[in-house]
């Protein structure tokens, strides 16, 4: 009789286990414990049915196709993933995993011009494509008369979260001209 006990409670210990395991492996990733302790812009998320999961990157060093948004598309203006405002001015960029803020270096390998930029939002969506540029990165680059260019993006580091606010300018790269948010 004590055998078969023993042998009940074991199984019903395992059973336990086992719908554990397969609840947590099916729980959705913003409701894992450790999810909820990272910062906002490092949770993973869900854009068109696919998930995106941002972690830091020190080597990140891609090459792909860059293209750019802002003014007349409804992006300009508006608060970008890591709450800064988005300023087509400013030599900014999505990115879909990088930490932010973050800056990287684009080089367009179609005319050898170089950028660095301020990674603050998320994107590209569109297939193909590894970073989303401003049109003022767009224009320093070669870009923005194209639509989209192949290039190489190097992460460099992470950005100042404060500097953006602190000093509005700072990515500007004409001296400090304010753009089309106020």
């Amino acid at each position: 009789m004590r055998v078969h006990r023993i042998e009940a409670g074991a199984r019903a210990l395992a059973l336990a286990a086992f719908a554990c395991l397969a609840a947590c492996a099916t729980q959705h990733p913003l409701e894992t414990h450790t999810a909820s302790r990272m910062p906002g812009t490092m949770r993973p998320y869900e854009v068109g049915g696919h998930w995106y999961y941002p972690a830091a990157q020190p080597h990140y060093n891609e090459v792909g196709l860059a293209s750019w948004y802002g003014y007349g598309d409804g992006y300009g203006c508006r608060a970008t993933a890591d709450g800064e405002q988005m300023d087509p001015d400013a030599l900014t960029a999505a990115h879909r995993t990088l930490p932010l803020p973050s800056i990287v270096e684009v080089t367009n390998l179609e005319n050898g011009k170089r950028a660095r930029v301020r990674v603050n939002d998320r994107g590209p969506f569109v297939q193909g494509r590894i970073i989303d540029l401003s049109p003022a990165a767009a224009q320093r680059l070669g870009i923005y008369g194209k639509g989209q260019a192949r290039v190489r993006v190097k992460y460099i580091g992470p950005a100042d979260p404060v500097e953006a606010r602190a000093t509005p300018a700072a990515w500007r790269p004409f001296g400090g001209k304010r753009g089309g948010c106020g």
